[in-house]
């Protein structure tokens, strides 16, 4: 949008609404996936929790898409149990997994029931096993954070593949996440921000303050007009 900037970011996409947010972040999705696939053989995708993405699954599993062939990773998860109603994969589960046909092993989730440290040790030696994240969604918080990489946290310093985070701001205290580094390095960064509650982060950032979502570099934000600043 002209006269709209945020630091790092590659392109920003306005939408109307959270609907044409979600269908638009869905529909490319697929395209990006039938272009890997076709030149790749695979589409490692990067899902994210939350609210926002959860409207773009809901859209996301009635396109056609070759699940056989999209490796599925997560960009955290909260230490819970199994199944717990409050962790990412327990959504993602519902919203997507449920509804589409993908082979079990094709999902990669952190199994953070096993502590903060551990998980994220788990999830780094597997992650050292991919050539690279093809796309990673992600969500920002009315703080700024994303992922679980949150403002003055050191877990946002961490130069790890994944990083146990302790001390969170939010519910749960212990976490784990994709380190920025990793989150900067796949091939593309999709941020999917919707609703009043963010107007506050995006206007600080827009004057170059740098909250965690916007050192994720070389992003493309999709923002409906309800979380635009209103000077905008």
């Amino acid at each position: 949008m002209s006269g709209y900037n945020l630091p790092n970011a590659q392109a920003i996409f306005i939408h109307d609404n959270l609907d044409d947010l979600s269908l638009a972040v869905a529909q490319r999705i697929a395209a990006e996936a039938a272009q890997a696939i076709a030149a790749r053989g695979v589409f490692n995708l990067v899902l994210a929790g939350g609210e926002t993405p959860r409207r773009c699954y809901e859209k996301l599993r009635g396109l056609a898409i070759d699940w056989a062939h999209v490796q599925l990773y997560i960009g955290d998860e909260r230490c819970l149990p199994k199944g717990d109603a409050q962790r990412n994969d327990t959504m993602i589960r519902a919203t997507l997994l449920e509804h589409i046909a993908i082979p079990p092993d094709n999902i990669h989730f952190i199994p953070s029931e096993l502590g903060a440290q551990a998980a994220a040790a788990a999830y780094t030696a597997m992650l050292e096993k991919i050539a690279a994240l093809d796309m990673v969604l992600l969500g920002m918080g009315e703080d700024g954070h994303t992922a679980s990489l949150f403002p003055g946290n050191t877990a946002t310093e961490s130069a790890a593949l994944a990083v146990p985070v302790f001390n969170s701001p939010k519910l749960p205290p212990e976490r784990v996440s994709l380190g920025m580094d990793t989150l900067s390095s796949a091939r593309q960064k999709l941020f999917l921000v919707a609703g009043a509650g963010k107007r506050n982060a995006l206007e600080q950032m827009s004057h170059g303050v740098l909250l965690p979502a916007a050192r994720v570099k070389n992003a493309e934000w999709h923002i409906d007009h309800a979380a635009l600043p209103e000077i905008i």
